[in-house]
């Protein structure tokens, strides 16, 4: 048993469950610490998939009774109709332009310079929208129209350029779209949903030639640990947003940003290796 490659399995876990509801970018995060560990090239690119599914789930089991109430009534209740349609309508915009531009988007993006640049404008842009006057028009998410919904989901596809986080491109877009800063973090859990199975389901389908059961165990522990901190965080942050604002998360991705330019740049560190 190799223990260095479950250690990097559980090590990627823990950085995927706790970044990826947060307003910091998992992707970044990942992409970063992949290449800080050694844990790269195509079999990463699954093993991502299945970390992100873990997440995902976090935030199924924490909100089982809310998405089990809409499924039941989906067909007799407008409240859930209502939600239901919301999470199509915003899920639209980053699938169909994911589809369109992944390729392009992973070809050219997914390195830790223009990851680190992307930190640095997301921070910029979260500090100006806790600093600008805002009038909450939704406080809660069943309050959501159709459009509402359109707005998030097209904030959301900013998130495709990696680094720009999209939780944080959700939480963020939905705040300067008149959404309360709850309903806006609330949202953007239950988006996490549809959103992470479509690009789960579609790069298992790309990359299925590649899956291997011998792999079992490392995807096994990256899977159980991503749910654990993920289901973890999730709690903390509906605690943290009552009574803090998203301004220590946009420092964070400033230093960061900023940590990785200069190693880069002065040779420190070889992010294009």
């Amino acid at each position: 048993m190799d223990w260095a490659l479950y250690l990097k399995a559980a090590l990627l876990g823990v950085v995927e469950g706790l970044t990826e509801f947060l307003p910091i970018s998992s992707t970044g995060h990942l992409i970063i610490a992949g290449q800080l560990i050694g844990f790269t090239g195509e079999k990463a690119k699954v093993f991502e998939i299945v970390i992100q599914s873990g997440a995902m789930l976090a935030v199924v089991w924490e909100f089982r009774a809310r998405f089990g109430r809409a499924l039941a009534g989906l067909h007799r209740d407008r409240v859930s109709q209502r939600f239901a349609i919301n999470l199509l309508v915003a899920f639209l915009p980053a699938a169909l332009l994911g589809l369109a531009f992944a390729g392009l988007i992973k070809q050219h993006l997914f390195h830790a310079v223009p990851v680190a640049a992307a930190f640095i404008i997301g921070g910029l842009i979260i500090l100006w929208v806790e600093r600008s006057p805002r009038r909450i028009v939704v406080e809660q998410v069943d309050d959501m129209t159709w459009k509402d919904a359109l707005k998030v989901g097209l904030a959301q596809s900013v998130a495709l350029i990696p680094g720009m986080s999209r939780s944080g491109a959700t939480i963020i877009g939905g705040m300067l779209f008149g959404l309360s800063r709850r309903a806006a973090t609330e949202f953007s859990f239950f988006l996490a949903v549809p959103t992470l199975i479509a690009a789960g389901v579609y790069d298992f389908y790309k990359n299925r030639a590649l899956l291997d059961a011998g792999d079992l165990g490392v995807f096994s522990v990256g899977f159980i640990v991503s749910f654990v901190s993920a289901f973890l965080c999730v709690r903390w942050l509906l605690r943290y947003i009552a009574t803090h604002d998203f301004s220590a998360f946009a420092w964070y991705r400033i230093a960061f940003g900023v940590i990785v330019l200069v190693t880069g740049y002065s040779g420190l560190i070889n992010w294009a290796a």
